[in-house]
């Protein structure tokens, strides 16, 4: 008997996992926080005997040298990979022994494509292969993309991508489950499936890779590519170098003059509280990143990489959950934090700021007022259709151009409300007047505004 046990890293649209028998197992691409594979073998009563890396990751710092560490386990790394810290290289055909007691093995298979170095892990049951963790390769109907560690390299490691997938159809039984790492919401993903759970035999019917020829699926999958959040490029040579273990005790606590402080040092101050709750009233000069949203995921990709962060939240437990998610993206630790209601974070004296929430019906009975009408989505989810009028600024690269923002009232949109609201505080900041479209995209024609087709 076998178990696997999916561990979610849902911030960050990522999965790891931990798979065994009765006294040993393995953890697949554990994340940075690695209390939670801990914990989970302790449920399971077993001792972790190996840890394994698909690839050195684009998209967070990982876990496995750290929890290789404190477990003693084996730790493997595709032999390809270029990394600083002691290790076991993995080559095509490696086979590991994960507990002889249910026979299982580890065979590693070499498929390039999300990087040169990727290879995935078929787990074996007495000799048949029950699962395969995939990493960045074989997705759920669709594959990691190839374009994160070389421009030169991009198309090449397109058709790796395309013959990796091609191979795991080839060698692996239909029934053999296909675990990625990837692709719930990652960016690492080249695009975004629907469902939960697959197959190599589900695959093969529904995966492009697999129903399209190499030079089809290569052009598709390029024209396809998304922006590369900001933060990649330090998350690779984090991995590379071997993380230092994380620190999740709670931060210096910060008062209403130490906030004022750091705003005017141009340090960031966050409030992680809902949308709504920051609109209606937040400290000047603060910027709002939901600690239920893609937190980690914005805030890496917008802040200046290394610089000081105070974070503000409603309770502990909001705090700490948003400390474990930044750790997981390379912001170890924030320089200060207060928690409880925003008249406690600012100064005896000073007003609390606040901005309009609206509706897309709401902006259709002002279009004829002469207000800028601002989107910030990425600009691939613009094909899908534009306000007519509308100034596109992506959520990634507004603070760096607010200047371009024209004059006049803001209302500010994205796809669902949550980028919109990151927008809005960030032009509240900077001192304009904005209205923040807290509203699903699809009702905007609905709602009388002419949408134009790119």
């Amino acid at each position: 008997m076998f178990f696997i046990d999916t561990i979610e890293v849902a911030g960050l649209g990522n999965r790891s996992y931990l798979a065994g028998g009765e006294r040993t197992a393995v953890a697949v691409d554990p994340p940075r926080d690695i209390d939670q594979v801990i914990a989970a073998a302790a449920r399971r009563g077993v001792r972790i005997s190996h840890v394994v890396e698909t690839h050195v990751h684009n998209d967070y710092v990982t876990g496995g040298l750290e929890l290789a560490r404190l477990t003693g386990a084996a730790y493997l790394v595709p032999a390809g990979a270029r990394v600083s810290y002691e290790h076991v290289p993995v080559h095509d055909g490696d086979r590991s022994e994960i507990d002889a007691t249910a026979g299982l093995i580890l065979r590693a298979l070499a498929t390039p494509g999300h990087t040169p170095h990727h290879t995935s892990y078929a787990l074996e049951e007495n000799g048949t292969a029950v699962a395969v963790f995939t990493g960045g390769s074989l997705l759920i109907g669709t594959v990691g993309r190839p374009d994160l560690v070389e421009p030169r390299l991009t198309e090449h490691l397109a058709r790796a991508q395309h013959a990796s997938a091609h191979r795991l159809a080839t060698e692996l039984p239909d029934d053999t489950a296909v675990l990625p790492t990837h692709g719930f919401g990652s960016f690492c993903s080249s695009g975004q499936a629907e469902g939960e759970s697959t197959t190599i035999g589900k695959e093969k019917a529904s995966n492009e890779a697999l129903t399209r020829d190499v030079d089809t699926f290569v052009a598709d999958l390029l024209a396809g590519l998304d922006d590369i959040p900001a933060y990649y490029t330090h998350m690779g040579p984090a991995n590379a170098a071997g993380p230092a273990p994380v620190d999740l005790s709670p931060p210096a606590v910060a008062d209403a003059e130490e906030i004022a402080a750091r705003l005017a040092a141009g340090e960031w101050v966050v409030d992680l509280r809902n949308r709504v709750a920051f609109a209606e009233g937040h400290v000047v000069g603060s910027f709002n990143f939901e600690a239920e949203g893609q937190l980690a995921t914005y805030l890496a990709w917008l802040i200046p990489w290394g610089k000081p962060v105070t974070l503000l939240a409603e309770s502990a437990g909001q705090l700490a959950a948003a400390q474990r998610e930044l750790v997981r993206v390379g912001i170890d630790r924030p320089a200060a934090a207060a928690t409880g209601e925003p008249a406690r974070w600012a100064r005896e004296g000073e007003d609390l700021a606040s901005f309009s929430q609206a509706t897309f019906a709401d902006l259709a009975g002002h279009s004829k007022d002469g207000v800028v009408v601002l989107d910030v989505r990425r600009a691939s989810e613009r094909s899908a259709g534009i306000i007519e009028g509308s100034v596109h600024i992506p959520i990634h690269a507004l603070h760096r151009r607010v200047h371009e923002v024209p004059e006049g009232q803001v209302w500010v949109h994205c796809a669902g409300g949550m980028r919109a609201a990151i927008a809005a505080s960030l032009l509240d900041a900077a001192g304009r007047d904005v209205v923040a479209v807290d509203d699903s995209f699809d009702s905007a024609e609905r709602a009388g505004l002419t949408v134009d087709t790119l």
